[in-house]
């Protein structure tokens, strides 16, 4: 296996692990003599960056992760903080923002799938915002982005690791969006059960839906 990782720094996290291994030195253990893993995910890429990422690829590439769209989902913050005269007026906002997104995402996940090669995709983690009190807002907004990932999944048959269950406390992260070792090696093991289908956070889409989670 010739695993590769395009994306941003949900999986390029080096500059965020304290001298500590990023996502791709776990992975690199985790498979030992049985993979290669190649990083070609650039912190702060967003989905338009991913086509040269493509481009880049080792031609031994066999399998494909692709975690991306956190920082154009960013981008559109700001909205939660506008003013607006009713709850369906906020709802409208987002989900318009929600439609441009899940076109742009679905853009990019078929520029992979061009390249024939199994692909898993990640959705977007929540981060620790809990100093701010924005937690529970983010989480919210976040439905939207990363029900347009799992759609989009759904529709070509890839496989989905769920981010947010997967970093799913505060110290998994630093300035509050970027994994830390600690979430880098959960993420990194996540990743190794998802390709190898051994564990429980790769979660495989099917024409029938999201199946129960393999153990």
């Amino acid at each position: 296996m010739h695993l590769a990782l395009i994306g941003d720094s949900t999986l390029d996290n080096a500059a965020y692990t304290a001298s500590g291994p990023d996502v791709r030195a776990v992975l690199d253990d985790l498979f030992g003599d049985g993979g290669t893993v190649s990083l070609e995910a650039v912190d702060g890429a967003r989905m338009r960056d991913i086509r040269h990422q493509i481009d880049t690829l080792p031609a031994e590439t066999s399998h494909i992760v692709l975690s991306v769209g956190g920082n154009d989902a960013l981008l559109s913050v700001d909205v939660l903080s506008r003013s607006v005269s009713t709850v369906g007026e906020a709802f409208r906002a987002i989900a318009d923002i929600a439609d441009k997104f899940a076109e742009d995402y679905r853009r990019c996940l078929r520029s992979v799938l061009d390249l024939g090669l199994p692909t898993t995709v990640c959705t977007i983690y929540p981060g620790d915002f809990s100093d701010t009190g924005q937690q529970r807002i983010i989480e919210a907004a976040l439905t939207h982005w990363n029900h347009a990932i799992v759609q989009a999944a759904l529709d070509h048959d890839c496989p989905a690791i769920d981010l947010g269950r997967v970093c799913d406390e505060p110290a998994d992260y630093v300035q509050q969006i970027e994994p830390n070792e600690r979430g880098g090696r959960k993420i990194a093991g996540a990743i190794h059960a998802a390709v190898t289908a051994s564990g429980t956070f790769g979660v495989p889409i099917g024409p029938h839906g999201l199946s129960e989670s393999t153990t």
